[in-house]
């Protein structure tokens, strides 16, 4: 008899996409709604050159691929920008941390954007699941 402890059930990948579209479209409407705060204000202090248009540029991409992430359509693909976006901001803020302040300092500060990471690498691999737009209109399963 095999324990069901050893069964290892389909992988829920609507938990992380819920978490991961939200947080990113959450932070893309806030560079709109409050721009100096978190748009081109905070582009322009960490040293962005036309901070207005990265700042639009990037609210853009985080909105659109948090809406796709919800809905699992596209969903490895709407990972890939999202993946840049923190790449950059790793390079941007984190490093600069680390440099100055030590890892510790810079583990503190990047721990959100380390989960992200990770959530977002981890829906690259797995896609949108079960219950998502691509497995309905893109799979092979019979339905």
């Amino acid at each position: 008899m095999k324990s069901k402890l050893l069964h290892t059930q389909p992988v829920p990948t609507i938990i992380p996409r819920l978490i991961v579209g939200l947080i990113f479209l959450s932070e893309g409407l806030q560079k709109f709604i409050f721009p100096a705060l978190v748009g081109s204000g905070r582009f322009m202090k960490i040293g962005f050159v036309n901070p207005a248009f990265w700042a639009n540029f990037t609210g853009t991409f985080e909105i659109a691929c948090g809406v796709l992430l919800l809905l699992g359509l596209f969903t490895r693909l709407a990972a890939v920008p999202l993946l840049t976006i923190m790449a950059v901001a790793f390079i941007r803020t984190k490093i600069p941390i680390l440099l100055g302040q030590g890892f510790w300092a810079m583990a503190h500060e990047y721990r959100t954007d380390f989960a992200m990471t990770l959530l977002l690498v981890f829906l690259l691999y797995f896609g949108g699941g079960r219950f998502s737009l691509d497995r309905k209109y893109f799979s092979n399963e019979r339905k």
